[in-house]
């Protein structure tokens, strides 16, 4: 199985200013390719594909783009296969129309080739950059190495590399665990594991808290440096931003290790089978009073996390159909209480059955198309 490894790298000045101008070239061919799509669409022809675009920016680089040669070739073809690979996801409705890249908002990141990838015990060569330093034996050497990207997160620069990796064998139990995730909690199981919010304790909310005073301040500098209908950008305004910045990362990194210490404690469970209900997040984000809450829960990136853990160790991942009456369903009689609403958090049926709606949920999730 290829599992991906992430790695910091230490660049020197040179080295980083080479690798922004990597992602800014990056940003600009995705966004040269689909303005080609686009373009082309409108004017009534069909899908273009990568092969032909790439072929167009070769014509370009000999002409108007010649700066292009300055950086990875490789770089500016994968961007033109990213493009094209986005909008086959839209016409296969798998994905939303795909939008241009915002050098304030997007990720800054490109790819590596492959090939040119070379990896020493403490180094690593990015081609067109350089040798630049990582932690000592943190990506193996002499072995098959697959999509290298270099990112930046706002404040270190990455690599990440898929490496291929032997599946342990695990002496599984006959246990199946039914997860119910919500707002109230990540997730209830129904062994009893329940992982609280991450965003209702102290540090979080400290960490929001100074980032809405932040986001305040530096609104309020935006309007005192107003020039007609433009804003002017002073150095406090960047330096404020700059600390917004990492304070988004800081609690996208609290949340994403919450998910990965929650996972890994019901993987070691040695489960045989996990099962997770089918969510539609998108249609649940449209709750104008849930919907940041929702966000903040990183369902989504949990889900995932579960899945790709259980499939490494041999665990039997399932996701119940979507109008699986876990909620509603009794687990001591299976009535069906069609009339239970959002607001009630203690599940009553007439067969004397109370208990809590989310942990019936879970022992219901636990039991899905399970023969006995």
């Amino acid at each position: 199985m290829i599992l991906g490894n992430k790695v910091r790298l230490y660049p020197t000045k040179e080295h980083e200013q080479k690798l922004r101008q990597s992602v800014g070239t990056a940003r600009f061919i995705y966004n040269w390719a689909l303005a080609r799509q686009e373009e082309n669409y409108k004017n009534g022809g069909k899908f273009i594909s990568d092969n032909d675009l790439r072929k167009e920016l070769t014509i370009l680089k000999n002409t108007e783009l010649k700066w292009l040669n300055e950086v990875s070739n490789n770089i500016a073809k994968q961007a033109v296969k990213d493009a094209c690979n986005a909008y086959k996801t839209f016409f296969k409705g798998i994905a939303d129309k795909p939008r241009f890249k915002s050098r304030r908002k997007s990720k800054p990141s490109f790819y590596n080739d492959t090939s040119k990838l070379k990896v020493k015990e403490n180094t690593v060569l990015i081609e067109k950059v350089g040798w630049i330093n990582i932690k000592k034996n943190s990506i193996p050497m002499n072995c098959k190495y697959t999509n290298p990207r270099i990112s930046f997160d706002g404040k270190y620069w990455f690599i990440a590399v898929g490496i291929e990796k032997e599946q342990p064998v695990m002496a599984l139990t006959d246990e199946s665990i039914g997860i119910d995730v919500g707002v109230k909690d990540l997730a209830i199981c129904s062994n009893g594991m329940t992982f609280k919010n991450i965003n209702k304790t102290k540090k979080v909310k400290n960490l929001e808290k100074k980032l809405r005073r932040l986001q305040r301040k530096v609104s309020k500098k935006y309007e005192l440096n107003k020039e007609g209908s433009k804003f002017a950008k002073t150095s406090n305004i960047i330096k404020i931003e700059k600390q917004i910045k990492l304070l988004h990362r800081k609690l996208a990194n609290i949340r994403s290790n919450h998910s990965h210490q929650a996972t890994n404690k019901i993987v070691k469970t040695k489960p045989s089978r996990v099962v997770m209900e089918s969510l539609n997040i998108k249609g649940m984000m449209k709750n104008k009073h849930l919907s940041k809450a929702i966000a903040q829960q990183c369902l989504y990136e949990f889900k995932r996390q579960m899945k790709y853990k259980c499939e490494f160790n041999g665990i039997e991942f399932v996701e119940a159909d979507k109008w699986y009456p876990s909620s509603k369903l009794c687990s001591c009689c299976g009535i069906v209480k069609k009339d239970l609403k959002l607001s009630d958090r203690v599940y009553k049926c007439e067969c004397g059955n109370i208990m809590d709606r989310d942990f019936q949920a879970s022992l219901n999730l636990s039991r899905y198309k399970l023969v006995v």
